[in-house]
């Protein structure tokens, strides 16, 4: 398999913005593979919730480590993993960055959030914010674990999501920098780009930023490359979102209907269930190796 590091560390080197978004298990991220993005977002949000669980740091290392080697078996997309506060102190995350880049992920973000964490954009959650000097910690840690120097360390600054302001997310963002991350990633829950474009405008480190314009969908691909420091723009949530959408109509329609008739031709075909499934594949090989 072609080395997944390379790829999205040669759109961002090469002045590129790489489109990532989010997956939550191998199926979802094969489908984001075919739709054209440059890469996945394993989202922490979005596993969580296909479990049918909170976002506050339930999910387990393991439990994560192995949906990013499903994903990873399945795919060829790199695959930035969201590692949430990474499961402890600089110590843990020495373990946790080893086990994520021999499990097949590209990159890892961490956030500078105490743990438990909790997701930034409920309202009124709980945001609160570990000191500079123990997440720059974190990073030297993960920096000093990595095998492949094409491995990447991407710093989330939650200054913003937490009410501290421009000046504080401005300082940490330079701190981890200096501990040596390979990208800033800068997120705000306000419903226009204002925020993320004031930040961007100040940042005057030298490594790449990235965002994720969830709560605010007006930031498009285009106005962000038109601030020429972004490296990764993050579609956050919306193949767990989308997902969720289309089960709630389908089954809604089910019972008003009594039964599947009208709702047969508004979903993909059980063909298409078994080209994603390879079955061609599995025929092939039991004409050709069953006896």
């Amino acid at each position: 398999m072609r080395n997944t590091k390379n790829c999205l560390r040669d759109i961002i080197s090469s002045g590129g913005m790489a489109r990532v978004m989010a997956a939550h298990d191998p199926l979802s991220a094969m489908l984001v593979e075919e739709a054209g993005f440059d890469g996945i977002w394993a989202s922490g949000f979005e596993l969580s919730a296909a479990m049918g669980l909170a976002d506050i740091s339930l999910v387990s290392m393991t439990e994560h480590l192995d949906n990013i080697r499903r994903m990873a078996a399945r795919t060829h997309l790199p695959i930035v993993a969201d590692i949430d506060t990474g499961y402890g102190n600089a110590l843990n995350v020495l373990y946790t960055v080893e086990q994520f880049e021999a499990a097949g992920a590209a990159a890892v973000v961490i956030e500078d959030k105490m743990f438990p964490k909790v997701t930034s954009l409920i309202a009124g959650g709980r945001q609160d914010l570990v000191p500079i000097a123990e997440h720059q910690g974190k990073i030297e840690a993960a920096v000093s674990a990595r095998k492949d120097p094409d491995f990447m360390i991407i710093a989330r600054v939650e200054a913003l999501i937490a009410g501290r302001g421009e000046e504080e997310a401005l300082a940490r963002a330079h701190a981890y920098e200096k501990a040596g991350a390979d990208m800033i990633l800068i997120h705000s829950k306000q419903k226009t780009p204002d925020e993320i474009e004031s930040f961007i405008n100040a940042w005057t480190g030298n490594v790449p930023t990235v965002i994720v314009p969830t709560a605010y969908p007006q930031m498009t691909e285009a106005r962000a490359k038109a601030l020429g420091k972004i490296g990764i723009l993050i579609y956050g949530n919306h193949a767990i979102r989308a997902a969720v959408t289309g089960m709630q109509n389908v089954f809604a329609q089910i019972i008003k209907d009594g039964g599947i008739e009208t709702v047969n031709d508004t979903i993909v075909p059980v063909t298409e269930i078994f080209r994603l499934q390879r079955m061609e594949e599995v025929k092939e090989n039991e004409s050709r190796y069953l006896r």
